[in-house]
């Protein structure tokens, strides 16, 4: 008998989808993401194989299931003009179906430029934005390398409300080069006083191939950046933004679907230069999974240029291995959490493959063996990293 793969079922996981807009107007010299300064993006060009590649990703085995959210991120995805997003997302739709409360969010920077299209995108089925403010520091957003100002991140929020948008995420970065405790609760209380239902609050990083990397700048001591953390998270409890992950805060029923779909091991189609994808495929006849990772071309020419056969970089089946360390790089990012059956579920393994390593962590203090989840203490999230090492290592 041939073993056939199934497009989905009862047990098939939720399917998000991620595009990825790969220019910028400059490049941020702390970003380590696929981004490209531009003067002029070929704006439709991109859409019109950005569809292509969608089709492509649906022919595969466990795409043909609604999605539950669609996110449009880069680079900068505010510099496509209105009716490109909305032909774009027009033609998701014509292809394949979305739940009724399908979450549609769309970065944006600050500027008035890019905040006119608002409007144009929350036509087009746009739901949620997620603004990158950064810092409202005049001083820190130069050192940042950023193009915009404080005002026109308040001018850029007036818009977004004024189109109608009422679910709003705003980044901001801690540790910020010369930054102390006090600027950073300066900081973030004019973020807090914007009153957005989701706040994205990370720690500036330096990552390597970039500006800050070859040439980093006099970022705050390590014992300090944890102050700095620890002072936020305590401001944003009392402001009634909860901490559900690493990094995300929010108000009650503003979670972000989408990314929770990744750090609860969920499947994401990836179309876009450089967008990278998920998909289980779960045996009609046997009962197993296979979990599949693509990566798109990167560079948007090569992207652009290439035939249609040849627009993924890479396919590959994750092995039991990669499964265990990629599940526990996503799940232990969630403060509360997971439930125990999740890890079978997403990754067709016993729980008994990561059982020993679990006990150990709560050995060590640094997990939390509930009776309905598995979740990081405050030493565990403190030290990710190395709670995370634990299933690469298997102890």
């Amino acid at each position: 008998m041939t073993d056939t793969p199934s497009s989905g079922g009862g047990d098939a996981l939720p399917l998000a989808l991620y595009v990825h807009t790969p220019w910028c107007v400059s490049k941020c010299p702390y970003c380590d993401f696929n981004s490209h300064a531009a003067d002029a993006p070929p704006f439709e060009r991109y859409a019109t194989r950005l569809l292509a590649d969608l089709d492509l990703e649906l022919d595969r085995p466990g795409a043909r299931r609604p999605l539950s959210s669609i996110f449009i991120g880069g680079g900068t995805p505010s510099l496509f003009p209105g009716p490109v997003v909305l032909r774009l997302l027009d033609g998701v739709r014509a292809r394949t179906s979305l739940l009724p409360e399908v979450e549609i969010t769309l970065e944006a920077n600050p500027g008035t430029r890019d905040a006119a299209r608002f409007t144009d995108y929350r036509e087009a089925g746009v739901n949620r934005l997620s603004i990158g403010v950064q810092s409202l520091s005049a001083t820190h957003l130069r050192a940042l390398g950023r193009i915009h100002g404080p005002d026109e991140v308040y001018e850029t929020l007036r818009m977004a409300r004024a189109a109608g948008f009422d679910n709003i995420n705003l980044d901001m970065m801690f540790a910020l080069p010369g930054q102390g405790l006090a600027e950073a609760q300066r900081d973030l209380e004019g973020l807090i006083a914007l009153e957005p239902e989701h706040i994205s609050y990370y720690q500036l990083t330096l990552e390597p191939n970039t500006r800050f990397h070859a040439r980093p700048p006099p970022l705050p001591e390590s014992d300090l950046a944890a102050d700095i953390a620890e002072q936020g998270q305590e401001r944003l409890a009392q402001a009634g933004y909860r901490q559900y992950e690493v990094s995300a805060y929010a108000r009650d029923g503003a979670r972000c679907r989408h990314n929770l779909n990744y750090w609860q091991f969920g499947d994401y189609l990836g179309i876009g230069a450089g967008a990278h994808g998920k998909l289980s495929v779960k045996s009609r006849t046997l009962d197993e999974r296979q979990v599949f990772r693509t990566a798109k071309r990167r560079h948007p020419v090569a992207y652009l240029s290439a035939s249609l056969d040849a627009l993924a970089s890479s396919m590959r089946v994750l092995d039991a291995d990669d499964l265990v360390l990629e599940f526990a790089l996503n799940a232990f990012r969630l403060t509360e959490g997971f439930p125990r059956e999740l890890f079978a579920r997403t990754t067709g393994l016993p729980w008994l493959r990561i059982s020993d390593i679990v006990r150990g962590a709560e050995q060590d203090g640094m997990a939390r063996i509930l009776p309905d989840r598995i979740e990081p203490t405050a030493l565990g999230r403190r030290f990710l990293d190395d709670l995370v090492a634990r299933f690469a290592t298997g102890r």
